[in-house]
Order: structure tokens, then C-alpha cells, then sequence
């Protein structure tokens, strides 16, 4: 089947549902995700959006805090635009329905702080900050007659000018997109196209991220030939809950804003050792500090304690935690919470400038998928929402003046050819080698790295995917082979972009390189004409 559209947005997170508003009094907009629309990291964030909107806070003040979180990688011009965009970009959520909780002492919003920030600045809808903007964005999708939303439904590959051998600068005409139901391979024909396809996070055994995390986007952006920067700095959230039957369950870091403090087995606070500003550093801190002290004590979690809180303010501010917690046996107003360390957000992605277009023209990438330059070395808690809707609003812009301007309409795309491949008649082989990619990179490419474990990584890597080359091309596609091509993608590119660090900073922490470099580098990383 062939389809053309205007625009082609993968994924349906804040990022791309934002886009898609937008630019969709412009022309047709088709927005493809992998499992039902609602499903997204936006919607499982907790916290929530970071933004100065308060009289006694500062845009300097952000800016600060997000410099000093990101252990001098940030981009300070991203930082400051991200910054300086984000009162404008909160508002026009809260225009389009979106309900923050509002003070209860004065007019405004109720704001809390989270680790690494110097002033309360993040509006919340209690604990489910994410599912209340993914309600509403989705809504407001649904109800525009020119959006069309496409679930259960996997993006393949991008289709660009250099992948079909066209002369001039390389520029994306579409992308091939497989539905989950039927298994057919679709050719969607687009002049713009909009990666906001998530975080990798399943690249890890441990992780906060839904199961959809796959690493897609970056994966596809890399063999299109987009420049990948910072994989390396990967964020390994400090309180996911700490229970067989949990899914590492997120105990969000707002919970210490409020006065929750971490103690190891034996009932003691460790944090203050570990940095002055104790359970409030930021989360990389906070996540090497809780690593070291399993490493010592050797157990097997560390405690968050909330029980000098009031019960019924956690019941209020902390609903959905509460709940969950008490669906696993624990009362957190009485009871400190078991909790360990999981992945949550990556930090690098598709590098893109101020409009969020990649090096691939009219390619543009917002949300985790995306490596702007605000992060750095380490994100600071709330900043990632926030992001994705600055970028997906400066992308819409920059998209809707090309629709006026001199847009290229796409050539005719070739058809999906699947060759000779026959039905997949070895599944097991796919879950197997996704699972020991996921625990090969807990193991070796974790909280604490050093050069064996890396090495070692990267030569079982270059084995696995040797096997998934030739699963891929003998078999029809599935999702979950398109998945596993994509997760041994990710994780090449995080070995190999950790390898190239000499040095120790924010999420990457290496016992042979235990100084940080006095000059601060972005590692980049693009696959060769040659291996396209």
C-alpha cells in the first residue's frame, strides 16, 4: 500500500502529538505509533514540567541549574532558547486543556522541586503529570480532521534521497512502516518527516521505560546516515521500586522534593556523604551513590523513607504512587519503600540544531529521540517534557515555512521488495538475543563502566549482530525483529560512543578514566557511505 501525506510524525508522545497540532492547518499529517496512540513515555512521566512561572524564581536561575546538571556538555544557546520558550510553551498546554494542580495558599499552580533544582518551578498533575498531557493531546488529534492516527504500526526504515542513489545533498522522502496486524510493509510518501519516537531504555534488563522503548528512531536515524551524538549518557533513574512483580515501578524523584530520604538497610542516611546537597543532588549523583552502597553492603536495595511525611499530604500530592505501592504490600506513610536504580533516559540521540532539523533536510527530531544540546552530560529532572514541547513547536514552525516557501513534493518511492525472505519459523531466536543484549548491557555497560566490560561488549555485539543481519534478511519482518535490529543498533552506538570517552563525566563514570577532561567534547558518531 502507498500512502502520501504532508507530514509523517512517528511516534505519539508530547513531542510528535505537539508537532502534529500544529502543522496540521498546513496539510495532511499522519502520525504513526507502535501500540495504542496513549502509549508513550510522555505518559508514564510522574514528575513533571519543568518551567519558570513563579515571581520568586528565575529564567537565569534554570539555566543554572540545567548547566550545572549537565556537567559543562550542555549547549548553553539550547539551554537558554529551551529555557526562555518554556513559560510560552506551558501555557499553550494549559490552553489546549491541559490541567496542572493549582496552589491551595495563592493564585497559580501548586510547583514542586526535584532533584538539582534551586527553586520549586515544576507544574504537576499530582503524580501523573504525563497521562494528563497524553489525555489531552491525544483528544485534540482525534477532534482535527486533518490528523490521522495510525496505532499498532512500525516505522522500518526512513527512506532518503542517498538511500535511493539521488544526486544532491541527502533530504528524506518517507519512510517504510509495518502494521502489526496484517504484516504488510507500507510505503508512506512525505516531504517533512517528524522522529519522536522515544527512548531506548529496553536495551536494559532494568528500566522505567514502557516496553515500546526500542531505540527506533535513533536506530533508523543512524542507518539514514544522521549524525548521533552522546549515546553514552544514558540515565539511570535512582528509585524505581524494588519488587519482583513491579516492572521497576518509578518512585518519582518529586517524592524527595518533598522531604523523602534514602537510607541504606541498616537505617542510615548515606546521601550527605556522597554530595552537600544530599537526597536532592542530581540523579546521576544520586543513582552512582546508591550503586556504590550496594556495592558495599552488598544488599540487595536501598530504602526511600517518606514516613516523616505527612500521610495524608502523600496520599493527595503522591495518589497514583500511593496506590501502586499499596498494591504491592507497602504503606509508604509507614514503611520506607525498597528501591534500586534503573535506566530511564538517554541523554544523546539524533543530533538536531535550534529548529530541530537533523543533517538530513526536512528530517526533524524532538523528545528523547532527539540530542539538542540540553542535556548534556546529565538531565536535569522535569527538563525532558518541556524540551520535547519547546522543539516540537520551534520543528512545526520551521515545517510550516517550507509548506509556503519551495517544499520539493517526494518522487514515486519504491515498494517494499522483502525479496526471497519466507515466514519466520525460529522466533525463540529473537528473544534470545534480545535478552542477552539486555543483560549484556546491564552487566558491562551500566552506572559504573570500565574499559574490559566495555570491550568485552562491543565483541559480543559485533557477534549478535552478524546473527541479526542474517534473521533479518532470510525472514518477513515482525515487530519484534524489527525491534531487536533496532535495540542491537542502540547499543552498538552506546559501546561504542562510551569507548570514546576518555574521561569521566555526569552519567559516564569509568574506573580508568577517573578525572574529567578540562576541555568538554560531544561525541558524534555517523555510519559511513560505505556501510549505507
Amino acid at each position: 500500500m502507498d500512502v502520501e501525506t504532508r507530514f509523517l510524525v512517528l511516534g505519539s508522545g508530547i513531542a510528535g502529538l505537539s508537532f502534529a497540532l500544529r502543522v496540521a492547518e498546513h496539510g495532511s499529517v499522519a502520525v504513526v505509533t507502535k501500540k495504542g496512540t496513549a502509549e508513550s513515555a510522555t505518559n508514564y512521566a510522574q514528575g513533571g514540567i519543568a518551567a519558570v512561572i513563579d515571581s520568586a524564581d528565575s529564567l537565569e536561575s534554570h539555566v543554572e541549574d540545567t548547566l550545572r546538571a549537565g556537567a559543562g556538555l550542555c549547549d548553553e544557546a539550547v539551554v537558554r532558547f529551551v529555557i526562555e520558550h518554556g513559560p510560552e510553551a506551558v501555557h499553550g498546554l494549559i490552553d489546549l486543556g491541559v490541567r496542572f494542580d493549582p496552589s491551595d495558599r495563592e493564585p497559580g499552580y501548586d510547583l514542586g522541586r526535584e532533584g538539582g533544582h534551586s527553586h520549586r518551578r515544576v507544574l504537576h498533575a499530582a503524580d501523573f503529570t504525563g497521562q494528563e498531557i497524553e489525555r489531552v493531546l491525544v483528544q485534540r488529534c482525534e477532534e482535527h480532521p486533518n490528523i490521522r492516527l495510525l496505532a499498532n504500526a512500525i516505522a522500518v526504515d526512513l527512506v532518503t534521497t542517498r538511500k535511493l542513489g539521488l544526486p544532491n545533498s541527502s533530504r528524506v522522502l518517507g519512510a517504510y512502516i509495518l502494521d502489526e496486524d496484517t504484516g504488510e510493509v507500507s510505503t508512506f510518501r512525505a516531504p517533512i518527516v517528524m522522529l519522536a519516537t522515544g527512548g531506548c531504555g529496553k536495551v536494559y534488563v532494568y528500566t522505567s521505560n514502557p516496553d515500546i522503548a526500542s531505540g527506533d528512531g535513533v536506530a533508523m536515524g543512524y542507518r539514514a546516515g544522521a549524525s548521533i551524538a552522546n549515546m553514552e549518557f544514558y540515565q539511570f533513574h535512582p528509585t524505581c521500586l524494588y519488587h519482583p512483580e513491579a516492572r521497576s515501578f518509578l518512585i518519582s524523584e518529586a517524592v524527595r522534593g518533598e522531604g523523602g530520604v534514602l537510607r541504606n538497610k541498616a537505617g542510615e542516611r548515606f546521601m550527605p556523604r556522597y554530595d552537600e546537597r544530599a537526597d536532592l543532588a542530581p540523579r546521576d549523583i544520586v543513582a552512582r551513590a546508591i550503586d556504590f552502597e550496594l556495592k558495599r553492603t552488598g544488599d540487595d536495595c536501598v530504602y526511600l523513607d517518606c514516613t516523616a511525611m505527612d500521610a495524608q499530604f502523600i496520599r493527595s500530592r503522591f495518589p497514583n504512587i500511593f496506590e501502586r505501592c499499596a498494591r504491592y504490600g507497602f504503606d509508604m506513610a509507614k514503611q520506607p519503600l525498597p528501591v534500586v536504580p534503573a535506566a530511564h533516559y538517554a541523554c544523546g540521540g539524533v543530533r538536531t540544531d535550534l529548529c530541530g532539523e537533523t543533517d538530513i533536510r526536512n528530517l526533524f527530531a524532538a523528545g528523547e529521540v532527539a540530542c539538542t544540546g540540553l542535556h548534556g552530560a546529565n538531565r536535569l529532572a522535569s527538563n525532558s517534557l518541556l524540551e520535547g514541547v519547546v522543539f516540537a513547536r520551534a520543528a512545526a514552525a520551521e515545517a510550516i515555512a517550507r509548506t509556503t516557501a519551495d517544499l520539493e513534493t517526494p518522487p514515486p518511492l519504491p515498494r517494499w521488495d522483502p525479496g526471497h525472505a519466507s515466514d519466520p519459523t525460529e522466533a525463540v531466536l529473537v528473544a534470545a538475543n534480545w535478552d542477552e543484549i539486555r543483560r549484556m548491557m546491564w552487566n558491562y555497560v551500566g552506572i559504573v563502566r570500565s574499559n574490559k566490560r566495555l570491550a568485552r561488549a562491543q565483541r559480543r555485539i559485533e557477534l549478535l549482530q552478524r546473527e541479526i543481519r542474517e534473521y533479518y534478511w532470510d525472514f518477513k519482518l515482525t515487530p519484534g525483529l524489527v525491534e531487536l535490529r533496532n535495540l542491537a543498533t542502540v547499543a552498538e552506538l552506546i559501546v561504542e560512543s562510551a569507548l570514546a570517552r576518555k574521561e569521566t563525566r555526569g552519567l559516564h563514570y569509568t574506573v580508568d578514566y577517573p578525572e574529567t577532561a578540562t576541555i568538554a567534547r560531544a561525541t558524534v558518531l555517523r555510519r559511513s557511505e560505505s556501510a549505507a
